[in-house]
């Protein structure tokens, strides 16, 4: 019995290594005869990234755009980096929507105003707008002019345009200019304006910055055409005139 059970584990030992001498000799090593060998191998999708998913989450360079939509450099999740973290601040330029925080439209409440054509230059005319509150005002854009029942609206003179918007404290006067007519007569569809009202603007253009004036005009009217234009709002008179 002894005997009988070594020559079987001597002949298995025989088989082992005669099927491993197999492998190697083909190349291609022992493989799963079972079912899983019939299934084929999963492909990435044309054009998939190559990326390992520690990569794909990082994004490649370190600038790709955050969960939030945030792509800045240096920015993080939360869009607490540098890039688009501060909030674009309001000026004062040119007496546009940039006005200041404590913003106060001066109006036909809060100012008395007055129209007046003036010698010099020929077809001007000076809008006076004074300040009769208790508190500072602030004047936006340019005067918003109306003739009558005109149906169109007199366009700024751009060059005009001041530096910040005009402020007036209690008492204080701020001032714009009107070009009523063409002086070489090349103006057309002239008129006489016996009613001139005056609007106001906003923070934003064309706004409403709050109730119109009714300046007196002279007993004779005013003689205007299409060269109408009007200044922004100027601190002096002479800047006013100057156009």
């Amino acid at each position: 019995m002894r005997t009988s059970r070594l020559q079987l584990l001597a002949a298995a030992g025989v088989a082992v290594a005669s099927l491993a001498l197999t492998a190697c000799q083909d190349g291609t090593g022992t493989r799963d005869e079972g079912a899983s060998a019939s299934q084929p191998v999963a492909s990435a999708p044309s054009g998939a990234s190559s990326q390992t998913p520690e990569e794909s989450a990082s994004g490649s360079g370190g600038n790709g755009s955050t969960a939030n939509g945030s792509g800045g450099s240096g920015g993080d999740a939360s869009g607490s980096g540098d890039s688009g973290s501060k909030g674009s601040s309001a000026g004062t330029s040119g007496g546009s929507e940039d006005a200041p925080a404590t913003f106060n439209p001066c109006n036909g409440a809060n100012t008395s105003v007055t129209a007046a054509p003036v010698s010099r230059p020929v077809n001007h005319m000076l809008i006076t707008v004074k300040n009769t509150g208790a508190k500072n005002c602030d004047l936006t854009y340019y005067p918003v002019l109306r003739f009558d029942e005109m149906q169109w609206v007199p366009q700024p003179i751009e060059d005009s345009k001041p530096q910040a918007v005009v402020t007036l404290g209690p008492g204080e006067s701020a001032y714009a200019g009107v070009v009523l007519s063409a002086a070489d007569g090349s103006g057309s569809g002239g008129a006489t304006g016996k009613k001139l009202t005056v609007g106001f603007q906003a923070r934003t253009p064309n706004s409403d910055g709050g109730p119109a004036a009714i300046p007196s005009l002279p007993v004779k009217g005013v003689y205007y055409d299409s060269s109408l234009t009007v200044t922004y709002w100027q601190s002096s008179m002479d800047d006013a005139l100057a156009y």
